[in-house]
């Protein structure tokens, strides 16, 4: 086998057609446009960006509409899950709306249908709200006032950054005011030689990461939907992403952040400092917690420099047990320079290449990896490279392989893996599950699903394999309830019965809720319920969300 150069590039207006294809596959198309005018106002977006991103625009236009057109025709989610009972709260009156609109400026309060419906519908298209009313404050003082607001009048809220969520957190269950953080894009500060920044809840992660490439710093996190994606959200569902391998969660990443709690109080935990043992760390208590505690509206994030050294293999394995092959190897042969591994099977490339129309460099193969490092010394990270990618040929770990030869041919193999979930959405209605499993486990699942539901249900595997987190996918035509019936509870059965997570970085929200138990003890959830209790005693935060029934 020899490992072949790319002979395909992709050129640079399309390159910037696959980011601004993965905002328009969101549901909120139009609402993208005002964000990237306020990111171009508030100096996140370069003139020439923004020119080039209303050029391609026009070619995207009738995409959308057909979108908008089929998440309209969504079922209420109170209808799909007629289990589902509305909690106590109080109903907005005109007078309510009035208030609002008194705290805002019109711009900042959307009521009318048409403004709404990105607002109500997640990315999926698997969940649809009834919100009537969404408010987008600019700063922490007028979320507070609105919170403030909201619990003296027990109405129910859904905090919401990028709406990119997969298990229905960041949309209304029933009529629930979302508040939406898109305004509070600014960024605050950065210390250049600590490498860490400060910014609002609502900077978009891309945004975050091309100013950061400025300073020869970058964001410790790279997730496909970080052209949509808000920190905020990044950190109030502890996102991991595609380079965890490396730089490790948001857990030890935040090093501060600010939040205004369920009665309107701000808590300021903005410290800069990454060692700070003085009392209990409070800021852990928002990340993960989905804003059900509280909502973030800045942070204050320690960022690594920017290696000036990038290289990404691309290479096809026969079996799993070579995967873990490759895996063990590239820990000990690449070491400190391994940035991502992550993997594919098959029926996950045929996604892309049939439905987003990508190529495959290698041809068929049960199984893709995507090896990256990075570095500072390019000549000394690719001679390590190569010596890795020859004792691989050399032991018959891989069949085929390709190296990019440029940041063009790197984004066109990151493209193959990261645009997966997109190219999903084509099969129909997606059963998506997200969980953590001990590497020797981790393809097991996706074959015994595959055997228990049968060839009917095609079940499609891939994700961040050098930190146990597979990312499994199964569609029907349409939603039908006895699908899911004959996946869940089995799969989280399976999960728990290997040791593992039913959530590794995607968190609970409403879909997971209530099995949440099977991998949290009956203590572990009571005290949650506890803190949740404590902290929102009204219940207003994302109500129907994280904690079980």
């Amino acid at each position: 086998m020899m490992l072949t150069k790319l002979n395909t590039q992709l050129s640079k207006d399309c390159c910037q057609a696959i980011a601004v294809q993965r905002w328009y596959t969101s549901s909120r198309y139009i609402v993208r446009i005002k964000q990237t005018k306020d990111m171009y106002s508030c100096g996140q977006f370069s003139k020439v960006k923004l020119c080039n991103f209303f050029n391609i625009f026009s070619s995207f236009r009738s995409f959308s509409s057909s979108f908008q057109r089929n998440t309209i025709e969504l079922d209420l989610t109170s209808l799909r899950y007629p289990e589902l009972k509305r909690g106590n709260f109080a109903t907005l009156s005109t007078d309510d709306v009035s208030i609002f609109e008194s705290m805002l400026s019109p711009s900042q309060v959307l009521k009318e249908r048409d403004e709404l419906d990105g607002y109500n519908i997640d990315w999926l298209r698997t969940c649809k709200g009834a919100s009537s009313l969404v408010l987008k404050p600019k700063t922490t003082l007028d979320v507070s006032n609105i919170v403030k607001y909201c619990s003296k009048r027990h109405l129910a809220v859904v905090p919401q950054g990028g709406n990119t969520g997969l298990v229905g957190g960041s949309v209304p269950v029933f009529d629930e005011i979302v508040i939406c953080t898109a305004l509070m894009n600014s960024i605050l500060t950065l210390d250049k030689h600590s490498g860490v920044l400060t910014c609002q809840a609502g900077c978009i992660l891309e945004a975050l990461d091309d100013y950061l490439a400025e300073y020869d710093l970058m964001m410790p996190l790279d997730l496909g939907a970080k052209a949509s994606c808000h920190i905020g959200g990044n950190v109030s569902t502890s996102a991991g992403g595609l380079r965890l391998l490396r730089y490790g969660s948001l857990h030890g990443s935040i090093l501060g952040l600010e939040a205004v709690l369920a009665n309107g109080e701000i808590v300021n935990c903005m410290s800069a400092m990454r060692k700070d043992n003085t009392g209990y760390d409070l800021k852990q208590l928002f990340i993960g917690a989905e804003g059900t505690l509280g909502i973030v509206t800045q942070v204050a994030v320690l960022c690594p420099r920017r290696p000036q050294a990038v290289h990404v293999a691309f290479l096809a394995c026969r079996s799993f047990g070579e995967v873990l092959k490759v895996l063990h190897q590239a820990k000990g042969m690449l070491g400190e320079i391994l940035s991502a591994f992550e993997v594919m099977d098959q029926a996950a490339m045929n996604v892309v290449t049939k439905n987003l129309h990508l190529k495959n460099p290698l041809g068929d193969s049960n199984y893709y990896l995507i090896v990256e490092t990075s570095g500072s010394n390019a000549e000394h990270d690719g001679a390590k490279l190569d010596k890795f990618l020859q004792d691989l040929m050399d032991k018959g770990m891989v069949h085929n392989g390709t190296v990019a030869q440029d940041i063009n041919q790197r984004k066109e193999i990151w493209a193959l893996r990261e645009r997966v979930a997109e190219g999903m959405l084509h099969e129909g209605f997606n059963y998506k599950y997200d969980v953590s499993l001990p590497t020797q486990n981790f393809y097991d699942l996706v074959a015994d699903m595959q055997k228990h539901l049968g060839q009917d249900l095609p079940c499609v595997g891939y994700g961040h394999v050098g930190d146990g987190n597979l990312h499994l996918n199964i569609a029907s035509p349409q939603y039908d309830k006895r699908v899911l019936d004959r996946i869940e509870p089995y799969i989280y059965e399976w999960v728990a019965n290997h040791g593992g997570s039913i959530s590794a970085e995607h968190g609970l929200g409403l879909k997971k809720r209530n099995y949440i138990h099977y991998s949290k003890t009956p203590s572990a959830v009571k005290l949650m319920k506890q803190m949740k209790q404590l902290m929102d005693p009204k219940g207003i935060l994302n109500p129907y969300k994280v904690l079980p029934d």
